[in-house]
């Protein structure tokens, strides 16, 4: 019958292992470590670090004051208002928000590039448009909805 092997694995310094990477690293990871000191230089400048070292010092006056503030209806409401908010933002098709976006823009040029405030027999002329018509349509579904949930 064969006769086991031993086996005895070396020693594994764990120092030692750390130390070589430490070693390693300016030249492995040169280019990261200068952007790092690079970027905390300017927070340094900025003052920045300035202002997370006041936080992280303050941080048991700053947890007690939003407790104290989180326990008032105010901050109740706020906190599901928010919560609302971020379900509403969720459901929004991001398509819509871009082009929601480029119409503002477009319109704030047109406004601004109206020398004098349009008259009466101009807006109606927009207003009967077929993109107004419903744009308006879109808008008094909105309102219609805003009064069936203030009944």
């Amino acid at each position: 019958m064969a006769a086991p092997l031993t086996f005895k694995p070396l020693p594994v310094d764990h120092k030692k292992e750390l130390q070589k990477r430490l070693e390693a690293a300016p030249v492995e990871h040169g280019e990261a470590l200068l952007v790092l000191w690079d970027l905390l230089q300017t927070a340094h400048d900025q003052g920045i670090l300035d202002l997370l070292d006041g936080m992280v010092s303050a941080k048991d006056t700053i947890a007690i004051t939003i407790a104290k503030y989180a326990k008032t209806p105010e901050g109740i409401a706020s906190i599901r208002n928010l919560l609302a908010t971020v379900k509403l933002l969720g459901q929004l098709d991001p398509e819509i928000l871009d082009n929601l976006s480029a119409v503002l823009t477009t319109a704030t040029q047109e406004h601004q590039a109206e020398r004098q405030p349009p008259s009466l027999w101009q807006l109606f002329r927009r207003s009967t448009s077929a993109d107004s018509r419903r744009g308006l349509s879109f808008m008094t579904l909105l309102l219609q909805g805003l009064g069936r949930s203030i009944k």
